[in-house]
């Protein structure tokens, strides 16, 4: 983990506008700068960045948030991912907090792994662009199969040479170990001696989700006769097959931008379609799904269309991972593509525009597909048919999120209509199936699972920074328009809390204490709410001085994210009010009394009008005559306390 020092330090040194406009092409405006929001289609700027208070939000589609989760949200990183990325912007050293000694080793080994690879795959590209043998036999390959130079360039592709110890010799020259050299599957042990073992093959770099290289796919040129097409990298700390999708570091803005994610199963397929300007795309790499890849896809979209080729082959490979892909919530479609093509010759054969329109034209619903290809290969055999129907009402039953609920039954009543059987009757095998997938988990010994470490990311699985992984939380995409009067009180009395709370109210003390034993006595009906002023509360007691700006980058998501809604506006006065009116200073002047001050009135007034409604219902209820007595001296106490808050409001306004 990294430690809460190097936390401190990134925090301490970031600019909003400077990560924000690395993305975005912001326009001063006021005190704050306006933007084309990156998460959301929109032709009016509605995405504003606060320099002053480390924010930005987006008055459209309401994201918001700080620098660290604009790169969660953009670049799809995580907690701890970002914190990297911004760490190597700014030249910071990650102290790690204390591990044992055998994580502190895998780290060190996934450490020395990323730079052999590095190493490696400037070789590779060097030899490709800079040697003879590299441009005559495989850039020479590459231009045949119509990759352009930008596109190769891109995918960092490069070329091992047909010599037994070109990269070997010169890996090992440069002080890098035997043992993790052979880890990477770069070189080979032949008779004790080091050898390549990709030489002459195209080398297809595998990057993670930060870009970083894990891994190599290495490619024979031309038919392979005795070799295998492909030799991969084998599995290593970096490097899990199962958790890998290709093109995912390059695909992945293209995917959330376009709400689909198009799947393919070979490398070449991803860069033809990036060449060909359709980039939301990634690769398999020619195994059956797994569920992790399907979770990285469902992190960027719930739409998944595959095209596969059309061939026997391709439609088997289709059909693998489709209960998984239901039971994720995947919304799946197949595309097969015709005349024993490929994406990667197809696109090239017919162009980008008339590819995309045959993938719109012809996309099957998987489910119905799968039903369609099982009846096919059942013919007229009865016993066969039974087994597609047991086979359908399995799939089916996969389906079991409750969002899912009306899907599942469109897909009952639509399958049961080709199968011609009733459809009440393919309900209860559906739900059969689900009883007994509901009793094998009950009777399932599982012992608690253990921290696994997945390098390839170079983080621990499910680490989210102190975040609660599944955290809710509310968001008002229109500021304070869509909030009740009683929840805006609440926030204004946050927002001036966290605004003016270390200021002086007078030479006594800060109006944090004077807001806290004002509200003395008071509670928030917001529970988030309730949870920013204790958070705020607990810091200042101990004597943190919690601002803002602190706050934005508390561990717990939903701090920060209320941080952000209490304290964004969609709108700002304008500096030029002081200009046009000379002997007034509206904007640069110092509020802060009078705003703490109407803050708690309003929220104080708020909180006695509904504290005296329940007292009168209760007097309405009660058939005590001392009950009554009693409540009456509450409702003259109260309305006593009343009168007092609206004399003291008209003072404060009026002053």
């Amino acid at each position: 983990m990294i430690s809460p020092q190097t936390i401190q330090q990134i925090t301490s040194r970031i600019d909003i506008l400077d990560i924000v406009g690395e993305f975005v092409k912001l326009k001063k405006r006021g005190t704050s700068y306006l933007g084309l929001c990156p998460f959301h289609g929109e032709k009016t700027p509605s995405f504003t960045v606060s320099p002053a208070k480390e924010i930005f939000k987006c008055f459209g589609c309401g994201k918001s948030g700080n620098s660290i989760t604009f790169l969660m949200e953009h670049e799809k990183y995580s907690y701890v991912e970002a914190l990297r990325w911004l760490a190597h912007r700014y030249n910071i050293e990650i102290e790690e907090t204390a591990v044992s000694p055998e994580i502190k080793q895998q780290q060190l080994v996934a450490d020395s792994l990323f730079a052999i690879n590095s190493f490696a795959q400037k070789f590779f590209a060097d030899q490709l662009w800079n040697t003879e043998e590299g441009q005559n036999i495989a850039l020479s390959y590459l231009e045949e199969r119509g990759f352009n130079k930008e596109i190769t360039e891109k995918f960092q592709v490069g070329y091992n040479p047909q010599s037994r110890y070109t990269f070997s010799r010169l890996a090992t020259q440069n002080q890098f170990n035997p043992e993790l050299l052979l880890k990477t599957g770069l070189v080979a042990n032949r008779n004790e001696e080091l050898v390549d073992n990709y030489r002459g093959r195209i080398i297809f770099p595998i990057h993670n989700n930060t870009g970083k290289i894990i891994g190599f796919g290495a490619r024979v040129i031309g038919k392979a006769e005795k070799a295998p097409k492909y030799i991969n990298t084998p599995e290593n700390e970096l490097y899990i097959k199962s958790r890998i999708l290709y093109g995912s570091y390059f695909a992945r803005q293209a995917i959330d931008k376009n709400d689909e994610c198009l799947l393919v199963e070979g490398y070449t397929d991803v860069i033809s379609l990036h060449q060909a300007g359709i980039e939301n795309v990634v690769a398999s790499g020619g195994t059956s799904l797994t569920t992790d890849q399907l979770r990285l896809i469902k992190k960027y979209t719930n739409n998944l269309t595959i095209i596969y080729d059309g061939d026997a082959a391709g439609v088997k490979a289709a059909l693998r991972g489709l209960d998984m892909a239901l039971e994720e919530g995947l919304n799946v479609k197949l595309v097969l593509i015709p005349d024993k093509e490929d994406p990667d010759s197809y696109v090239k054969k017919v162009g980008a525009g008339e590819f995309k329109e045959f993938v719109a034209a012809n996309k099957k619903d998987f489910v119905l597909f799968q039903l369609e290809v099982m009846l096919k290969e059942a013919g007229n055999d009865v016993n066969r048919k039974n087994d597609v129907v047991n086979q359908v009402a399995e799939t089916l039953s996969k389906i079991n999120k409750a969002e899912d609920f009306t899907k599942q039954q469109e897909y009952i009543r639509r399958c049961s209509g080709i199968l011609r059987i009733d459809e009440t009757g393919l309900t209860n095998l559906v739900n059969k199936y689900k009883r007994d997938r509901v009793a094998k988990e009950e009777k399932r010994q599982q012992s608690p699972p253990s921290q696994s470490f997945d390098y390839s990311s170079a983080e621990p699985i499910d680490d989210f920074g102190g975040m609660p992984p599944d955290a809710t939380f509310m968001d008002v995409p229109d500021g304070s328009l869509l909030m009740n009067q009683d929840e805006a009180h609440e926030r204004n009395v946050l927002k001036v809390l966290l605004e003016y709370g270390l200021n002086q109210w007078d030479e006594q003390k800060t109006i944090a204490a004077h807001i806290f034993e004002e509200l003395d006595g008071f509670n928030f009906d917001n529970p988030e709410l309730e949870m920013l002023f204790e958070e705020f509360r607990r810091q200042y007691n101990a004597h943190l001085e919690p601002t803002t700006r602190t706050l934005l980058y508390h561990e717990n998501e939903r701090i920060r994210d209320m941080v952000v809604n209490v304290t964004m506006f969609p709108f700002e006065l304008s500096q030029r009010w002081d200009e046009k009116l000379m002997n007034i200073k509206i904007v640069n002047r110092d509020n802060s009394i009078l705003d703490v001050t109407k803050s708690l009135l309003y929220f104080k007034l708020k909180k006695l009008k509904k504290m005296i409604e329940q007292n009168q219902r209760d007097m309405e209820a009660s058939n005590s005559i001392d009950e009554q007595m009693r409540l009456i001296k509450i409702h003259s106490h109260l309305k006593e306390i009343e009168r007092e808050l609206v004399k003291n409001m008209g003072t404060v306004i009026l002053k």
